[in-house]
């Protein structure tokens, strides 16, 4: 397998975990607090992420790469999970799309900021068009939504954006894995203190369903999804495979209806269809 196809399975991969991280969230926030899931999530994975360092005996990060490390812990550690959690307590997952269809643009700004990646503009033609695939898709679904949950999202997707580039641009340096587990250690002193002082008063009567949520965005959104992640934008550019997050709120919606045996409507496979044209014309581009 050629080093640009095992770039765009990682990727894939990675995508599909992450697919499931705002309905989790938007279930686990029906039974924790936003700063406690966020602080929870973090700490859960870093301790994971501490073990794999120990036993794996990871190499140490040099001085220079703390700051970058600290960016990442900032960006996806705690702006994403915090900020989106909080959106979610005032808009739907489906109205999360509209915001989501951006992620893939801000990825790929940051990407030409910070690791050097200089794409065509026929590629920046063709992600613009897929976010607005993504974007008509979500408003069509009539999910309804708030300003300061609109506010909130955009952030959200701002600094996860800035999280993706900076450990994508990692990466190339380190595993994949050891990039965001690094990045989850660095954080867990502050999210230990944070889930500790935002527990619930009661763990009585939260459901089942909360819990299950919490612990897929600790394990699989918060860790293993970067270890397939970070690996695909390293290996593949980040402005190039960050484009396969167009495809997310779909992957989501597919999940939903396998799992969950929620009702997909039809209409989904005409945006989905041109998102898929315009993953493959960017990765063209690139």
């Amino acid at each position: 397998m050629n080093k640009s196809a095992s770039a765009w399975i990682h990727g894939m991969i990675g995508v599909t975990i992450f697919s499931g991280s705002l309905p989790a969230t938007r279930v686990a926030i029906t039974g924790f607090d936003p700063v406690f899931l966020t602080a929870a999530r973090a700490a859960i994975a870093g301790l994971l992420g501490i073990a794999l360092l120990v036993f794996l005996r990871a190499r140490r990060p040099k001085m220079k790469d703390l700051a970058s490390l600290t960016v990442v812990a900032l960006g996806v550690v705690v702006g994403f999970p915090l900020f989106s959690a909080f959106a979610l307590e005032s808009i739907t997952a489906a109205r999360s799309l509209v915001f989501v269809g951006l992620l893939p643009l801000a990825t790929a700004f940051f990407g030409v900021l910070r690791a050097g990646e200089r794409p065509k503009p026929l590629f920046w033609c063709f992600t613009i068009l897929g976010s607005l695939c993504v974007v008509a898709f979500a408003l069509t679904q009539h999910a309804e939504g708030t300003l300061r949950g609109d506010l909130l999202m955009l952030a959200a997707i701002i600094t996860c954006g800035y999280g993706y580039a900076e450990g994508g641009r990692l990466a190339r340096d380190f595993a994949g894995w050891q990039v965001i587990s690094w990045a989850l250690a660095l954080s867990l002193p502050v999210m230990l203190g944070l889930s500790v002082a935002w527990r619930p008063a009661t763990w009585q009567g939260i459901q089942s369903a909360a819990w299950l949520g919490l612990i897929y965005v600790s394990v699989f959104s918060m860790l293993v999804g970067f270890f397939f992640w970070y690996h695909g934008l390293a290996r593949g550019g980040i402005a190039s495979v960050g484009q396969l997050q167009l495809l997310q709120p779909f992957l989501g919606l597919m999940l939903a209806a396998l799992i969950l045996h929620e009702h997909v409507d039809w209409t989904m496979i005409l945006p989905t269809a041109g998102v898929v044209i315009c993953v493959a014309a960017a990765r063209r581009f690139a």
